[in-house]
Parts: C-alpha cells; structure tokens; sequence
C-alpha cells in the first residue's frame, strides 16, 4: 500500500466525487458527520461548493489520503479567522472510507494534519464528536484531552438527542 497525504488547494468536479463517495459511506456506517443519511445530492454539492469556497480563500485546509491515485480518507483543518485566535484551528470531517478503516490510515492522516497545522504556526487543535461514538477513542489516542460534553447537542432522523464531546490538543 502506497499512501500519500497531500493538501488538496480545490475541490476539482471529479475530486467532489471521490469525497462524496467518503462522506456518503461514513454517515451511512452511523457517523455523525452533520447529515443524515442518505445525503441528497444537492445537500452533497451545496457543501463541497462551501468547502471549496473556503480553499480558494484560504479560510479551510483539505488534507487528502491516496492510495493509488484514488482519495480513500481526508480531514479539514479550519483555522480561528478572531484576530486573538490565530494561534487555534479547528478539526472537522475526519473521513476515512469504510473500505479503507483499521489500517492506520486516520492515525497517519491527523499526524499530517498536525505538522501541518504547527506549520502554520497553530499551537491549539479543537474538535467535537458526538459523545459515546468510537471516534472518541481514536482522538484520545492520537492524544486529544476531552474538554467536556454538551447535552443534546445533535440529532438522528428519529428525532433522538446526543450529546457532543469537545476535546483540544496542544502542539509543540
């Protein structure tokens, strides 16, 4: 296995399906990504159009992870805009393509995330997740401290409550 993480600087209209392919088949394993699933497809292109509007402005950065050319996992690294808070981003939609999970590949990908995220002379790494979901045990792995939980913070399609656990990491 070859893998590669590089910055992605647009959202090309063949890019924008490899990452629908991951977003979709992530909230259709049970993530709580923001969507319910099935994802419609105007939902899918209003929100990498967001995304990609993001990249060109440099507000958002998109890490991608290939495997042979093709896009199995990516995360997004949003840095603090507040004059007082250039020092903190924020990390969202760790995707990794069900395909592609348990073989480090998440793992490897934050480690990317955060050097280069310290390149950009972030010192302060936030993130929520929804409370109780496995990904909390990945983030404390890789070294994220929990910071706390805010009670029904999120919903499923049936109308159930859950709450979302905030964690944060200190960079070198």
């Amino acid at each position: 296995m070859s893998l590669i993480i590089e910055p992605l600087a647009e959202i090309t209209p063949m890019l924008q399906q490899a990452l629908a392919w991951q977003l979709q088949a992530c909230v259709a394993q049970g993530a709580s990504l923001g969507f319910y699933h099935p994802i419609s497809g105007s939902q899918m292109v209003n929100y990498w159009s967001q995304v990609n509007t993001e990249l060109l402005g440099n507000t958002r950065v998109l890490l991608g992870a290939l495997i042979d050319q093709q896009l199995v996992a990516s995360v997004q690294l949003v840095p603090c805009q507040k004059q007082n808070g250039q020092h903190r981003a924020e990390v969202e939609k760790l995707l990794v393509h069900p395909d592609y999970q348990r073989q480090g590949i998440a793992q490897i990908l934050m480690h990317h995330l955060e050097a280069y995220a310290s390149q950009l002379g972030i010192r302060l790494l936030v993130l929520d997740t929804q409370s109780g979901d496995k990904s909390e045990q990945f983030y404390q792995a890789v070294g994220f401290t929990k910071s706390g939980e805010i009670p029904h913070f999120v919903s499923d399609q049936q109308g159930n409550l859950y709450a979302t656990s905030y964690y944060f990491k200190q960079l070198q």
